[in-house]
């Protein structure tokens, strides 16, 4: 565990593992985001058609072309240099995505009240300063839109974690330890240098949340169905634990400033 590394650290190791990274993403995304995340998005976010949307943290770029060929309006950030080059390059020139590099704890080129839905898939585990993160969400919103993010689920995924497994390689149980800390860890993803995640108990994003001004709609597990249980049998293990968490959250100006005042 690496308490006194932040998002800097985070980008010059995600820079630096972008291209390997996006060789396992098809146009789909990658296994773990076909099986589990795209259809726990897609059901929360409906119909995106003449929404403007902003994917926050593209990466490749898989997502922010699906939501544009849906019809939606696409502003796609990312805070690794490289990940963007790579979705440009991947990106059809009739798709017309305003991909732009930058930090979603700091996006302040974008203006206030400037899109429907955000969406950020896998990237607030990424950043050292989440409570800035959502305050710019926030902001970016309009009054009633709607923010869906997922994360790798941090009451499983912890920084000391794994399958306790017998001597032949069978899998017993999922050990989980160090719940409670809070930090930077490195992680088992990674080329030369592991990737920095951040850690959180799910309180501290919830109360988090709340303090921001989001109204919670919903929180979703996913678990593979059964369609892709039968492309891919061998995610039958994940109905033993959560390996992501996804939330949906709604901007509501009227509500935030009620809990605003009771707080005070």
């Amino acid at each position: 565990m690496k308490q006194n590394v932040g998002t800097e650290e985070a980008v010059k190791r995600w820079d630096a593992f972008a291209d390997k990274y996006s060789q396992n993403h098809t146009e789909q995304g990658d296994l773990h985001k076909e099986v589990f995340l795209n259809p726990t998005l897609f059901s929360l976010m409906g119909n995106v058609n003449n929404k403007k949307v902003l994917d926050a943290g593209c990466g490749e770029g898989y997502l922010s072309r699906i939501l544009s060929k849906s019809g939606a309006t696409v502003t796609a950030v990312d805070y690794s240099p490289r990940m963007i080059e790579i979705a440009l390059g991947r990106t059809p020139k009739d798709l017309l995505i305003d991909f732009r590099q930058g930090n979603c704890e700091d996006l302040i080129n974008l203006e206030d009240k400037s899109f429907d839905l955000i969406v950020s898939n896998m990237v607030i585990q990424d950043l050292a300063n989440y409570e800035k993160a959502f305050q710019e969400m926030y902001r970016l919103l309009v009054n009633e839109g709607t923010f869906i993010f997922s994360i790798l689920h941090p009451c499983f995924v912890t920084p000391e974690c794994g399958w306790e497994k017998t001597e032949s390689g069978e899998k017993l149980h999922w050990n989980v330890d160090k719940y409670f800390y809070e930090g930077a860890y490195e992680q088992g993803l990674g080329d030369k240098e592991k990737m920095l995640f951040f850690h959180r108990t799910l309180t501290s994003y919830i109360n988090t949340l709340i303090k921001t001004g989001f109204v919670l709609e919903g929180i979703i597990e996913p678990k593979p169905s059964t369609e892709m249980l039968k492309k891919y049998p061998s995610f039958e293990e994940d109905f033993r634990c959560a390996d992501f968490i996804v939330f949906k959250l709604k901007k509501n100006e009227v509500t935030s400033s009620i809990i605003s005042s009771l707080t005070l």
